[in-house]
């Protein structure tokens, strides 16, 4: 490779994007940013913090005291904030029910790209995201937009937070997540939303080895 290589996947929230990029970052030697881990982060430390995410003051100076950190152990890739481990604790219900609206605030997402951006430059990375091929990435080489059924959505998210120990009906993970895609899909600042050169996978009836294998014969060619 002459240069470095950027794969953006985008789509619905519980679609198996984080799942898809990790494996594709395992298998290429590509470093993994999940960037909606970044957005979980800073939502979570807006909820410790009690942040009213109508105060932009509040959150102009909330930003400026959030130090993202992304590392690898055992071949999965963790995040710190403020150099804490939280990647189990920001994928709660709690967090999951207000990321949207942080997600939406326009000096997050700013300040979130700044970083991202910054990532991409010196490395060949993998990130997954609502908007890293429209507006982080917007020449990445390769463009994934992922999507899936609903209802299997809901299940898959309701046999992860299970596993987990966690307490919630599959209703209600429905709802949230219904609510989810009608806010990331018709917020103000940068909505999902299908890149024209991006490739669709629909994964509703495919294993995770099957979506890799589609994913992989999509970006061989660039780095071959």
């Amino acid at each position: 490779m002459s240069k470095n290589i950027v794969v953006a996947i985008d789509g619905y929230s519980s679609c198996g994007k984080s799942t898809l990029a990790k494996a594709l970052a395992k298998k290429l030697h590509f470093i993994y940013v999940d960037s909606g881990a970044m957005y979980r982060a800073v939502t979570l430390f807006f909820i410790r913090n009690n942040i009213s995410l109508n105060d932009s003051a509040a959150i102009e100076q909330a930003l400026k005291d959030i130090h993202l950190n992304f590392h690898s152990r055992d071949y999965q890739t963790h995040i710190t904030l403020n150099d804490e481990e939280v990647s189990e604790e920001i994928r709660q219900m709690h967090v999951s029910e207000l990321v949207s609206e942080v997600s939406a605030i326009k000096a997050v997402r700013k300040e979130m790209v700044r970083q991202q951006q910054r990532m991409g430059k010196s490395k060949n990375i993998v990130m997954d995201g609502r908007d890293i091929g429209t507006t982080v990435f917007p020449f990445a080489e390769v463009k994934i937009f992922m999507t899936a059924d609903p209802k299997i959505r809901a299940e898959r998210r309701f046999k992860e937070l299970k596993s987990k120990g966690e307490e919630i009906s599959l209703e209600d993970i429905f709802d949230n997540l219904a609510h989810r895609d009608f806010l990331d899909t018709t917020r103000k600042e940068s909505p999902l939303t299908r890149a024209k050169d991006a490739i669709v996978l629909d994964n509703t009836t495919l294993n995770e080895k099957q979506q890799l294998e589609f994913a992989l014969e999509r970006i061989l060619p660039f780095i071959q």
